[in-house]
């Protein structure tokens, strides 16, 4: 671990940010607990977003559950696709990523999107070893392992379900109730936060890489035809961009444009997913993302999901590294046509048109008569199979048989008595299955991130102090009430104004323990951005004193008004400076 990391953890476990859950019974890797000051942070990161992703947006939140039956992720594919690279030490026997093996010990950045074959090889070629008891991993297989998280839903084994990975297929098998409350008009969009679990390999770095975590996602259901965003928002936000050229040049470096220009450019080809990266600088910003270590990246091709159209990732160092903290996804209607397939319901919408459209329309009208002798049970499916034929290769029954597949099985069927004709039908609109756009959002990482760039040590009448540089609207307290002593009535009256302050709906903590100085650097250090001292002058004018974290400049301010300020401090609409 760095010395900058065991800083930071270190704090982050004194002053009950997070620390690693069951310790007392020798914790278990990838499982965290936040205390209370990491708790604050974390709803006031996950409310920012809401407030930002759902309400400004206007869109709809859910809350799904976080255990699904099976079937849901043989249709999504995470069962058979979600999977990472795993070698084990033929000495030891511990377990590693195999990709993390390569990135850690060679040149090597972005090694996850290659071939089990060729990390095998590379593991030879440079002699990797195993990175807890160093014995060589060269000749080891390399295999799949999928981060699926198992369970039993009920009693016995007969109906298995899994752990959700991703909140996002909440989202995806509700869809045909959800278009109903969207009045089935598109775009719409649904966003949810929760807990996911992925089964890691190898957890490390903390909160970077866990086992259980938050995402805050949205799903944005849009028609690809016609939907477009409203670029004018957001097209002057700049941002620094890596694009897939860039990271393949000798010489690639971040481009820094905005929103505007990577759209005209072609360097972002899909406008939503522009129009997210947009939203997404400006809120990382205010949230206390230090925007000099901060990039959006975008997925070469080996990394892409298969489903993706084009996919960015928001990265900020941290520690030295680059670190994924939100995905940007064209998801295409990958996830809503698998759901479809797989279930009973219809995850398509109607559009209706702008006035009715005669059209030529493919159909067959089986005769029962005879395909029921011939194909028995199956004839039902044989049925179907040649209407969906007749709409997708009509050419297909000019011969005097036509072929169709049911269940990995061939069956012929006599022209004739399939009755294939072209029709004139008149129509009001069609069925269309939404395209899907994706910002996901790791809460645990923006968390991690946050404390990380917020982190400063300085000296304040020549003592050291650390403090946590954080916006007052993130912060997970906004003010320490303090009374100078805690005699005289000053106690009393100080009390009453951290009452007063709460009753006004500001998160407030009291401290009469100690040195004014020495509970002024409790509060720097877990990032309160404004302290209150009662003081003699209190008693007779009604004013008080308030210190500002990372100046410790102070004013004097009327009791009377104090929440008003406060609130105002904290929501950015006043500065300190002109108090």
């Amino acid at each position: 671990m760095s010395e900058e990391r065991a800083r930071l953890t270190e704090l982050a476990k004194r002053r009950g940010f997070f620390l690693r859950s069951a310790g007392a019974y020798g914790g278990v890797s990838g499982f965290y607990t936040f205390g209370p000051q990491g708790a604050a942070l974390k709803e006031n990161i996950e409310e920012s977003w809401r407030e930002r992703f759902a309400i400004r947006e206007g869109n709809m939140e859910v809350d799904a559950p976080t255990v699904m039956p099976e079937p849901v992720f043989e249709a999504s594919g995470h069962l058979e696709g979600f999977d990472d690279m795993l070698v084990e030490c033929p000495e030891c026997g511990s377990s590693h990523r195999a990709d993390h093996v390569v990135e850690d010990n060679t040149d090597i950045e972005e090694a996850e999107g290659r071939a089990i074959d060729e990390i095998e090889a590379i593991i030879a070629e440079y002699e990797l070893v195993c990175p807890t008891c160093g014995a060589g991993l060269a000749g080891r297989a390399v295999e799949e392992f999928n981060l699926m998280f198992e369970t039993n839903i009920g009693p016995g084994s007969s109906s298995p379900g899994y752990l959700r990975p991703e909140t996002a297929q909440g989202i995806f098998v509700e869809f045909p109730q959800l278009a109903e409350y969207a009045r089935n008009q598109l775009p719409f969009g649904v966003t949810q936060i929760g807990r996911a679990y992925r089964n890691e390999i190898s957890p490390r770095k903390s909160l970077l890489r866990v086992r259980e975590f938050t995402q805050a996602e949205l799903e944005l259901f849009i028609d690809p035809q016609e939907d477009e965003p409203d670029l004018s928002g957001v097209a002057d936000v700049e941002a620094p961009f890596y694009p897939i050229g860039e990271q393949e040049a000798e010489a690639g470096d971040l481009r820094e444009a905005t929103i505007r220009e990577v759209v005209e450019d072609g360097v972002v080809a899909e406008p939503w997913i522009a129009y997210y990266l947009g939203i997404a600088a400006r809120w990382y910003a205010a949230i206390g993302v230090d925007m000099d270590r901060f990039r959006f990246r975008q997925h070469l091709s080996g990394e892409r999901a298969h489903y993706a159209a084009d996919c960015w990732d928001a990265e900020a160092e941290v520690d030295g590294d680059w670190i994924e903290l939100a995905g940007f996804a064209y998801r295409s209607d990958y996830d809503l046509s698998k759901h479809d397939a797989h279930s009973d319901e219809d995850f398509t919408v109607f559009k209706q048109y702008d006035e009715p459209v005669t059209v030529e329309r493919p159909t067959v009208d089986p005769d029962m008569s005879a395909l029921g002798p011939a194909f028995g049970g199956a004839a039902g499916a044989v049925a179907d199979a040649l209407a969906d034929l007749a709409e997708r290769d009509p050419d297909a029954f000019e011969g005097e048989t036509v072929a169709v597949e049911v269940d990995g099985e061939t069956h012929e069927v006599a022209t004739d008595e399939a009755n294939f004709a072209v029709e004139e039908v008149t129509e009001a609109g069609e069925h269309i299955t939404p395209h899907v756009i994706e910002p996901s959002l790791g809460v645990d990482r923006a968390l991690y991130t946050v404390l990380d760039h917020a982190y400063r040590e300085d000296e304040v009448d020549g003592e050291a102090r650390t403090f946590l540089s954080l916006p007052a609207a993130v912060a997970p307290t906004t003010v320490g009430v303090f009374p100078l002593m805690d005699k005289d009535g000053l106690g009393e009256r100080a009390r009453a104004v951290a009452a007063h302050l709460r009753e006004a709906g500001l998160a407030v903590t009291y401290d009469d323990s100690g040195a004014i100085g020495r509970r002024y650097r409790r509060q720097d250090e877990v990032g309160t951005p404004y302290c209150v001292t009662v003081d003699y002058d209190t008693l007779e004018d009604d004013t008080v004193t308030v210190r500002e974290r990372d100046t410790t400049a102070q004013r004097r301010v009327a009791v009377a008004d104090l929440p008003g300020t406060l609130r105002g401090l904290r929501d950015g609409e006043r500065a300190f400076d002109d108090l």
